[in-house]
Parts: structure tokens; sequence; C-alpha cells
């Protein structure tokens, strides 16, 4: 049903990668992964993602400068974002990453699913090339 749709995560937890990996690809979607914000726009024109799933601590430029950068760059600031940490102050930090949505650590896997949902129904809409 989504097997078009390729989903990019950055995070270096290997548990939490191999979770998203489970769960994102039992729901039909393919799912590359880098535990390292470094090249970050390299990497999003490598895989060409549907979305990208950011780890707020993630190694490297961190997620919030990784997203920024890639939210600056005109070949990838249309991939949606989902920002994801244990932060108290996600809201904000995914704001200023200028992300779509946020998912908090730990997360609910139905929670992860929805967002997915939600986010590629939306980009389904939009008109981008």
């Amino acid at each position: 049903m989504n097997n078009s749709k390729t989903i990019l995560v950055f995070d270096d937890d290997a548990d939490i990668l191999d979770i998203f990996k489970i769960v994102l690809q039992a729901a039909g979607y393919r799912v590359e992964s880098s535990q390292t914000s470094d090249d970050i726009i390299e990497k999003a024109r490598s895989v060409n993602p549907d979305i990208i799933i950011m780890d707020n601590w993630i190694p490297g430029i961190g997620g919030l400068k990784a997203t920024q950068l890639l939210k600056s760059d005109p070949a990838c600031k249309h991939i949606p974002v989902i920002y994801c940490s244990a932060n108290r102050d996600l809201r904000s930090l995914a704001e200023q990453a200028n992300a779509e949505a946020f998912l908090a650590k730990p997360f609910d896997l139905r929670d992860l699913e929805k967002t997915v949902a939600e986010l590629l129904k939306n980009d389904d809409r939009s008109t981008h090339n």
C-alpha cells in the first residue's frame, strides 16, 4: 500500500532505529537510516525520502541545525520532517527547526504511524515536483 514511500530516519540510538525500521517497514514503508547528521543534504538528495524523522540529539551538527539546513536547501525544503526528542521543549525545538510535526520520546507506536500517515496525506495534496 505505501510501497513507494520512503522514510529517512536520523537517530544515533541503534535500538530506536530498529524500532522505527520494524514498525515502519511493517506498515509498508521503505526505511533508510543514518546515525549522524553529517552530510544531511547529500543523504537527503541521494535517498530522496518522502518524510524525514530527525532526532534532536543526533551527533554531528545536531537535529536542530540539520533540520534548518535541510529546510534552507531548495532541493530538500519540501520534505516533511518529524522532529523527535525526549526534550521538554520539543514543540519549541520543532518550530525553531521548521519541522512539520514532532514526536515525543518515548513514543507510542500508533502515534508514530498516525503522524507519518498524516504527513504523507498532506504531502500528496501539495503540488511540488
